[in-house]
């Protein structure tokens, strides 16, 4: 279990000095290559504000995973927070996402896999954000990726 100090300091620690069409290439190239290498079926989706940079589906996916990506972005664009922080705040205070938010289960899900990305000193430009295992899954593969590409 992730608590929400360490989901925090996460967003605070893994954050751009600037964020290009070619970092967004990369880093969905690098998240890509990690769920290839252990099997994972997984659609992966970068964007850059309303523009999508980059989208992979793998084998095992389906339309589905873009429709729960769809969800997951709105919240992170509504919180400025990935969307398993999200989700976790509202558990943390006694209820779910879905009964408290007050916001449409069809358009908006604070379930792991979709993660802001902040460029340092100008604040949440985009997101990344991967769908197809169970939530946690979800968020870990993207921080991970997002480690990775930020320490190379």
């Amino acid at each position: 279990m992730t608590t929400t100090a360490e989901l925090v300091e996460q967003e605070q620690r893994l954050q751009f000095a600037r964020f290009t069409n070619e970092d967004a290439w990369r880093l969905g190239s690098l998240l890509t290559e990690l769920a290839r290498e252990r099997g994972l079926p997984v659609t992966v989706d970068i964007r850059r504000g309303e523009q999508q940079l980059f989208h992979y589906a793998l084998p095992g996916t389906c339309a589905d995973n873009d429709a729960w990506i769809e969800r997951k972005i709105r919240v992170v664009r509504r919180y400025e927070a990935s969307s398993y922080l999200v989700g976790q705040r509202f558990r943390e205070k006694g209820g779910s996402f879905e009964e408290k938010s007050r916001l449409d289960p069809d358009r908006y899900a604070a379930h792991g896999g979709a993660f802001p990305v902040v460029v340092t000193d100008v604040g949440l430009v985009g997101t990344v954000a991967v769908s197809g295992l169970p939530q946690l899954d979800d968020h870990k593969l993207v921080v991970e990726a997002l480690e990775r590409f930020l320490e190379g």
